[in-house]
């Protein structure tokens, strides 16, 4: 088993998503915050991890790659986290290729929408500073309608407007997001397990039957320790991975400013703490992993 002591943090956000933190300061305050493994869980893309690699130096914490995917098939919605690929793998930047385009294509529907549907027209600067970021989603928008006074803040702007335009979430197939993350040499596993794909609340008869089929597809492992779960969602999510053969992982979603959220807030508390299944994805993720001497 590698050699880890103190916090872990394997679920957070940069700025090449829907963070607010740049790669170079989430580098900062990971080590700020004593974390020794992290991994950065951008949307859809690798490059906040790249970035992240470059800018490891001796004294750095343990680094693991990371993706977080989001994912929708007939039975419902997911994200789908991925750690240690391989980040030169064909497969795992196909997949961030293709995430990349549909997010460009989304933003460029909900610009439109906003002003055929409510009206709402942006400056030229801003609408092409939107175009100009890694990977543009609905908070970006958000704060562009908050800064020209249409809401008092990102939440009420999803729900009052973005929400209302129509543009159907264009998402993968929890199957093709669970294959490509195994074909580039990674560990496919269910982020926030109980809120599906983050605004929902799946329960436990629904959550077995989810775990069953995903496994099935081959999912490796559940985040059963999460900055949102209560002790009671911790205790099932273990009971549920043992059953069902489950890594285990640790992680906050942290994404800057833009959540109450602070880093390494996973309710895990110290690795050595740790159950088996979760010393087992650290110990198997071991070769894996980024580190500076």
């Amino acid at each position: 088993m590698m050699p880890i002591s103190g916090r872990i943090d394997l679920h957070m956000h940069s700025t090449v998503s829907d963070g607010t933190d740049s790669p170079q300061e989430l580098l900062s305050r990971v080590s700020g915050a004593g974390i020794s493994l992290f991994s950065v869980t951008d949307h859809d893309t690798v490059k906040g991890c790249l970035e992240v690699i470059d800018l490891l130096a001796p004294g750095s914490p343990s680094f693991i790659t990371g993706v977080e995917v989001s994912c929708r098939d007939e039975e419902g919605r997911y994200h789908i986290l991925g750690y240690g690929y391989d980040p030169d793998a064909v497969p795992i930047n196909d997949l961030a290729a293709k995430g990349h385009s549909v997010r460009f294509e989304k933003l460029r529907l909900r610009i439109d929408r906003l002003k055929e549907m409510f009206g709402i027209v942006f400056p030229k600067d801003e609408v092409d500073s939107l175009y100009a970021l890694e990977n543009p989603g609905k908070p970006h928008i958000g704060e562009l309608l908050v800064s020209h006074g249409y809401v008092s803040n990102v939440s009420e702007a999803i729900d009052k407007y973005i929400n209302k335009l129509g543009v159907r979430s264009m998402h993968f197939a929890p199957q093709t997001a669970i294959e490509m993350i195994n074909a580039s040499g990674g560990i496919p596993v269910l982020a926030h397990p109980f809120y599906g794909d983050g605004d929902q609340m799946i329960y436990d008869d629904e959550m077995e039957q989810r775990l069953a089929r995903l496994r099935d597809m081959g999912l490796k492992g559940v985040e059963a320790f999460y900055s949102g779960f209560a002790p009671r969602q911790i205790r099932s999510m273990l009971d549920m991975a043992e059953r069902y053969g489950l890594y285990v992982t640790a992680g906050s979603d942290y994404h800057g400013s833009r959540k109450l959220v602070q880093l390494g807030d996973t309710n895990l508390g110290d690795v050595s703490e740790a159950p088996d299944r979760l010393k087992k994805f650290l110990s198997d993720v071991a070769d894996r992993t980024f580190s500076v001497v």
